[in-house]
């Protein structure tokens, strides 16, 4: 279980109890990672505390204050489980939920990732529920993804899923559409969530402005990471067809005589014609990127996975 933390002291040991409640019951081998992301509220101090009588918290400090997305790509590349599941720190979804997410893993070989979603939602309507609200269905949309919640923090992953995403900048809010892209099969679940008792949201409805610059990149990751040309070639095209037949049109004026010098549109072919020759070169340089990407580190470009078992009868 892989937890960022940042200036959640007052909810740690809690926490720490409550996750030993719902896990331990179940014989399962199991490690909470709780990589704390630069807190200055003694968060660090007291991770380590708790570690000296839980033998199954791994405490992970980070030098200074990376961002979410990274305090998660922190706890992914230690976590050693089977299977990998991802909390927040500030008690609002329910560590006893979690044996149920990982007996669906377990149960159906047919899912690869389970999203929660938290139908009855604990947070202010204005500031939290409505931004998220608007979030979600615009992220689905653009992601072809379709989830009620892509916020809820409690999510369970088979670990080669994990091992096939990395996280950098604010990523983390789209895990799920990341999981698609690397083969991932994904189901939402409805799970408990509890109003924050302790500590201070580190959310803004400043958010939601931010989700949408980070839509644009995971848009254009998603369906142009493999073809870059067809999106910068596509919109060049779209631009220098049209302005070198504005000027050709000129040119045929001016060898028919007439003054085309101070024609406006003279200036839009002439900047159409070039913006589309910059789009396209800029499309044919992704493309030597992507091959020296894939080629140079020998990264693959399709994932893989295990054939269905045969029917007992088959």
């Amino acid at each position: 279980m892989v937890v960022p933390v940042y200036h959640e002291r007052d909810n740690l040991a809690e926490l720490v109890e409550r996750v030993g409640q719902a896990l331990l019951p179940t014989g399962w081998s199991f490690e909470l990672i709780c990589v704390d992301d630069g807190s200055t509220d003694g968060s660090l101090a007291l991770l380590a505390e708790l570690a000296q009588r839980h033998a199954w918290l791994r405490p992970v400090a980070l030098a200074r204050n990376y961002g979410q997305s990274t305090a998660l790509q922190a706890g992914f590349e230690r976590a050693r489980g089977r299977y990998i599941v991802t909390l927040d720190g500030d008690l609002q979804n329910d560590p006893a939920d979690i044996p149920a997410l990982i007996e669906r893993l377990q149960q159906d070989p047919e899912v690869d990732v389970i999203s929660g979603w938290r139908r009855q939602r604990q947070d202010k309507a204005l500031s939290r529920k409505l931004p998220s609200m608007l979030a979600n269905r615009l992220i689905s949309w653009a992601t072809r993804v379709r989830l009620h919640d892509y916020g809820c923090a409690l999510k369970a992953y088979r670990r080669e899923i994990i091992e096939r995403i990395h996280l950098y900048g604010e990523l983390h809010r789209f895990i799920p559409s990341l999981a698609k892209e690397a083969g991932a099969r994904i189901v939402e679940v409805p799970v408990r969530h509890h109003p924050r008792t302790r500590g201070q949201s580190k959310y803004g409805i400043d958010r939601t402005f931010r989700v949408i610059l980070d839509l644009v990149l995971i848009v254009f990751f998603l369906r142009y990471r493999q073809r870059p040309l067809h999106a910068f070639g596509g919109l060049g095209l779209w631009l220098l067809v049209p302005g070198i037949l504005i000027l050709l049109y000129l040119g045929v004026l001016k060898l028919l005589g007439e003054a085309i010098g101070g024609r406006p549109l003279l200036m839009a072919g002439v900047m159409m014609a070039l913006m589309g020759v910059q789009l396209i070169v800029a499309g044919l340089t992704g493309e030597l990127l992507i091959r020296i990407y894939h080629e140079g580190a020998a990264r693959p470009q399709y994932h893989t996975r295990a054939l269905p078992a045969p029917r007992p009868d088959a």
